[in-house]
């Protein structure tokens, strides 16, 4: 559930509670107020424009209440014309010049906070993109997500909302005060003695409503869940194949239930609140009518000023019970900001190089070499341990081992999406650290089990390996990736949607879509990462044909488990417990009779004859 979601209410004018989750967000990771303010530095203009008209239309606003005493015991009684024209005048001027002033606010104010949250939001999306794959592996996406959107989207309200409601409901209480007294001290003393237990009734029953208003919000944020759960491609499949749907409704049909009630009851608390209020405001006036009645306590008041001071008290409550409010948005506030800055504070695993290494890639060849190479995800466990190996340009590495012996980390290396923790790869004596991660995108390429395609059409997903490839150049590489007639029988060709991450083709379909995708970095390195280990053998045969295609003339480093991918490598190592234990070609390792051997043999038992010819 988001912050945002905790928050439901805040766009009413029900005050806030502080969310504990708040304060523990700020007790783990203060923010300074001096990191906050430089957010703002560049738009200090706006923001000084935006508090003096706050300031001019709280101090502009309290000439209504003079200038209707104005008509009502001078210009109405003495039938003065000119003196009622001036001031129903004056009292129109008031309204347009306030509501300009508003608007001119509003637009300034939302101009800051939209360009505060799009600075934040693309420094955001950059820092996440500079972190390594560990950081997403350990990082839940919803969570990623939801700091990204929701809460900086939110900051939009503390920008636009909290800051401006302080300075206006300040303006206001004050100003409305000075009138207050001004018309008259001995009212405004009652009204003191009346107003904060008038207020302190207000707020009980209206956090009685947020108390309410928040346990609906989480069942509405569950309610949204099972919805995704159960109602998206992968979500719908996993219930119909477990034969879970009945009790997905029903869970579904309870929640609905306690939203009725909940909603009953919110709606109820509402009514209590408004009614109590409305009690309250008739209340209120009432005494000071009362008090304006009797000689002792009038002072001699006339109709204008009791109708002038009755309307400024009715006027007090709101900024009052805004400044009640400034501690929970306060806190809410300090949340957000923290949230966010603990991920642009986060350190890059793998940044990129300040002074990158320029290479000629017409010339490169393609020579990768693991120097002594190392890596640890946890600090204590090694996946890769000291492991030298030399791939010279145009040949084929594969490795090979039992689950978790190391084979992709060595070839997530490759494609830096980690550094070693000691050693060092490199690709023509390069150490990978010193590439530019463009340059070593175009040098690098990646074909891996999990094929990922964006929900877009084939031409947008093939695009993003090269944005200014050409429809020939899309079509030479699907054909080449023995795709070409499928997407050509498609009704709408290139711009056929491939569906939410490519579920509208089967896996040895999308496979070759992204080794057509490859192709068109035309990388001098590739990394195989158990590219056919998902498929059944006679698509594995097909797709072998294009990852033939996709291999010849590349440095080649391939991660698989089947026989027929591996055996015709030039070198293969054998991994075990992050080390290479056996290395060499597959009939020399055949004839060391070692692990490699026993490996072969079992994983030959396993398959028919006829699929492995070789493992014999």
């Amino acid at each position: 559930m988001t912050q945002l979601e905790h928050r439901g209410g805040r766009g009413g004018r029900t005050p806030e509670k502080v969310d504990p989750q708040d304060k523990a967000q700020l007790a783990e990771s203060p923010v300074s107020l001096r990191r906050v303010a430089a957010l703002f530095r560049p738009h200090r203009t706006p923001v000084a424009i935006v508090t003096l008209i706050i300031v001019a239309i709280s101090i502009i606003s309290m000439a209504q209440p003079f200038l209707l005493r104005a008509v009502i015991d001078e210009a109405l009684p003495q039938q003065d014309v000119s003196l009622l024209l001036w001031a129903v005048g004056a009292m129109l001027a008031v309204t347009v010049v306030t509501q300009l002033l508003g608007v001119v606010q509003t637009w300034m104010t939302t101009s800051v906070g939209q360009r505060v949250m799009h600075g934040l939001r693309t420094d955001v999306f950059r820092h996440l993109q500079r972190q390594s794959v560990a950081f997403f592996t350990r990082t839940r996406s919803g969570e990623v997500q939801s700091r990204l959107t929701h809460d900086i989207s939110g900051m939009q309200t503390v920008i636009t909302s909290t800051a401006t409601s302080i300075a206006s409901n300040v303006t206001t209480a004050i100003a409305t005060t000075v009138a207050m007294v001004a018309l008259s001290p001995r009212l405004s003393l009652l009204s003191l003695i009346v107003i904060p237990p008038a207020i302190w009734t207000t707020r009980r029953v209206a956090l009685l409503r947020r108390d309410i208003t928040t346990r609906r919000q989480r069942r509405l944020a569950d309610l949204h869940s099972q919805v995704e759960e159960g109602l998206t491609v992968s979500g719908a499949t996993l219930i119909k194949t477990l034969g879970a749907s009945e009790r997905a409704a029903d869970r579904f049909t309870a929640t609905s239930t306690d939203l009725v009630d909940l909603e009953l009851r919110s709606q109820l608390a509402g009514r209590y609140r408004m009614a109590t209020m409305q009690i309250i405001f008739a209340a209120i006036p009432a005494l000071i009518y009362l008090a304006a009645g009797f000689p002792a306590t009038s002072g001699g008041m006339t109709i204008g000023t009791l109708i002038a001071f009755t309307g400024l008290q009715a006027g007090i409550f709101r900024p009052l019970m805004g400044l009640l409010d400034v501690g929970a948005s306060w806190i809410t506030s300090m949340a957000l900001f923290s949230r966010i800055f603990g991920y642009l504070d986060l350190p890059v695993d793998v940044a990129p190089p300040r002074h990158p290494v320029a290479l000629d890639l017409a010339s490169l060849r393609g020579e990768v070499t693991f120097e002594d190479v190392s890596h640890t995800y946890d600090g204590k466990t090694y996946a890769a341990d000291d492991v030298t190996l030399a791939v010279p340009a145009g040949t084929t590495l594969a490795l090979v081992g039992e689950t978790g012996s190391g084979k992709s980390t060595l070839a997530g290396l490759v494609s830096r999406l980690a550094d070693p923790s000691r050693g060092r790869v490199t690709i023509d004596g390069v150490d990978l650290r010193d590439l530019a991660p463009e340059d070593l995108a175009r040098i690098v390429g990646v074909v891996t089990q999990e094929t990922y395609l964006v929900h877009a059409s084939i031409r947008e997903n093939l695009l993003l390996a090269a944005p200014e490839a050409t429809d020939e150049q899309l079509w030479r590489a699907l054909e080449t990736a023995q795709v070409a007639l499928l997407v050509a029988g498609l009704p709408a060709g290139l711009d056929t949607v491939v569906g939410a991450r490519g579920h509208r083709f089967s896996g040895g379909e999308k496979q070759r879509l992204a080794i057509a995708r490859t192709l068109l970095r035309n990388p001098r390195v590739l990394v195989l990462d158990e590219a056919t280990s998902a498929l059944d053998n006679e698509t594995e045969r097909e797709l072998q044909t294009a990852l033939d295609r996709l291999i010849a003339g590349r440095t080649t480093i391939t991660v698989a488990h089947r026989l027929s991918t591996i055996r015709d490598a030039e070198q293969i190592a054998v991994l075990d417990r992050g080390r290479v234990v056996e290395l060499g070609s597959h009939a020399a390792l055949l004839a060391l009779g070692g692990r490699y051997s026993r490996l072969t043999q079992s994983r030959a038992e396993s398959v028919s004859p006829a699929v492995e010819p070789a493992a014999a």
